[in-house]
């Protein structure tokens, strides 16, 4: 494994800045015919796309949100207030010397370059709703490898990306996936061909640098029989007083025997709505695995999901979620066994710190036509102050024949004899409390790559500033 970067840094700060842009492309504010039209156009999309995105247009205009799987906080969000594209220009730029130097010096203030060349095999920097720059390494391409954004994946390898786009998540799925769908860019595509594996992982790095605007990248990757691969992406934006949206949409798919592990480090600012769909197909023997942390942002709305399709198939799901002042992470997972002998693990732990309240939210289902399926769920959650909230909503149908499932929950509070016992050698109370929540998620923050794990130890105790008393 290689050497840790420098300059990683996921401080709560880190991303709280943005520069004037002057933008060539913006679809002004709201969402309409027009709105769809003009992405549309801009992108020079074929007709059957530009009809598409006004199917999934109609679709998010007839449905409400969701109100048995959701939060109240919804309904604070304002549609008609959103700009919903904004791009600097349409150039596609594979090296760093080429990008602009006003989006340069973002993602070089964010370390993005530097990571680059330390430990990722590719990488991909989004900024607001296009790619700024993307990158993989040479002997990957000659293995086949594919590393691209949506838009260039659907003109270079169609036969590949209508074979799977939507093939996982279907546009009316939710009245969120329906919005994604309409509107819409950046993203990635990667298809990994039969039998390779990617030793190093893939990243994409999403960054919001605009006010009052939505983020919609869409993610398709397909693992070819035996193949695996890790990918990772990272999310930042600057602090402002209006709301901004985040609806991504991910899809997986692992072929038989393949694996695929998809790695989400979350740093938004508090002013964000971060309204994702994740979801991975697992054919036979395939092993899909969601690690994900979840840190910063108004309202986290997100259930990583694995649909375990083939018999033997495999499925995971490791999250932390830290909620402070004012935020709510409703996060959670989804495991579902349509074959025999699948199995599936979900694990989650959980902070709150102040006023803010934490939700694990999980769903798994074995139907009564398989047989040999096997799941196990841990919920644990952990309370920093009096006013600190945790909720678990688990969803549980098991049928069928020798199918075994497991769900265990704890809460704790963090005491004051353990803070006293932690100062008597020396520590302060903020540096006691931070042993203490470190200590919480340590097992899974080894779960991360060793370039994250000793940063979201640091972010985790940044995040803890300020929650004595």
């Amino acid at each position: 494994m290689s050497k840790k970067p420098e300059n990683l840094d996921f401080s709560s700060e880190a991303g709280n800045f943005s520069y004037a842009e002057d933008y060539a492309f913006d679809a002004g504010v709201g969402l309409s015919e027009q709105t769809v039209r003009y992405i549309s156009k801009v992108k020079g999309e074929d007709e059957w796309l530009t009809q598409f995105r006004l199917d999934a247009l109609k679709i998010f205009n007839e449905k409400e949100n969701p109100t048995h799987w959701a939060t109240e906080r919804l309904n604070e969000l304002d549609f008609s207030k959103i700009r919903y594209y904004l791009a600097k220009d349409k150039k596609n730029r594979r090296s760093w010397d080429e990008v602009p130097e006003d989006v340069k010096k973002t993602f070089e203030r964010l370390g993005v370059p530097e990571q680059e060349r330390k430990f990722l095999a590719g990488v991909d920097a989004q900024f607001d709703s296009e790619s700024a720059y993307s990158s993989m390494k040479a002997h990957l391409e000659e293995q086949g490898v594919i590393f691209v954004g949506p838009d260039e994946g659907l003109k270079k390898y169609p036969e590949i990306f209508k074979k799977y786009f939507c093939s996982v998540i279907p546009v009316d799925d939710s009245k969120y996936s329906a919005l994604n769908s309409a509107a819409f860019s950046g993203g990635s595509f990667i298809y990994v061909p039969k039998g390779v594996k990617v030793k190093q992982p893939l990243q994409a790095y999403f960054r919001i640098n605009a006010e009052s605007f939505g983020q919609f990248e869409r993610t398709l990757i397909i693992a070819d029989e035996g193949a695996e691969l890790m990918y990772m992406e990272g999310c930042t934006a600057p602090r402002f007083e209006t709301s901004t949206l985040h609806s991504g949409v991910v899809e997986l798919v692992a072929l038989k025997g393949a694996k695929i592990q998809y790695v989400t480090v979350q740093n938004w600012s508090n002013n964000i709505f971060n309204l994702v769909t994740q979801r991975g197909r697992a054919e036979e023997g395939a092993e899909i695995s969601w690690i994900d942390c979840n840190v910063g942002s108004g309202l986290t709305m997100k259930y990583p999901t694995v649909v375990l399709n083939g018999k033997g198939a495999r499925g995971e799901v490791v999250s932390i979620a830290l909620a402070n002042h004012l935020q709510h992470q409703d996060t959670g997972a989804k495991m579902i066994h349509l074959a025999d002998d699948t199995t599936s693990n979900i694990i989650s732990k959980s902070i709150s710190i102040a006023d803010g309240r934490a939700s694990y939210r999980g769903m798994v289902y074995i139907p009564e036509n398989v047989k040999g399926c096997k799941n196990n769920t841990v919920c644990d959650a952990l309370l920093i102050n009096s006013n600190s909230r945790t909720d678990t909503y688990p969803a549980i149908v098991c049928s069928g024949e020798n199918n075994f499932v497991q769900h265990e929950a704890s809460v704790s509070k963090l005491g004051d004899e353990q803070i006293f016992y932690m100062r008597q050698r020396g520590l302060s109370e903020q540096e006691a409390m931070s042993l203490a929540v470190n200590g919480f998620v340590n097992d899974l923050v080894r779960r991360f790559p060793m370039e994250y794990s000793v940063e979201l130890k640091r972010l985790i105790e940044l995040e803890m500033e300020g929650s004595v008393g």
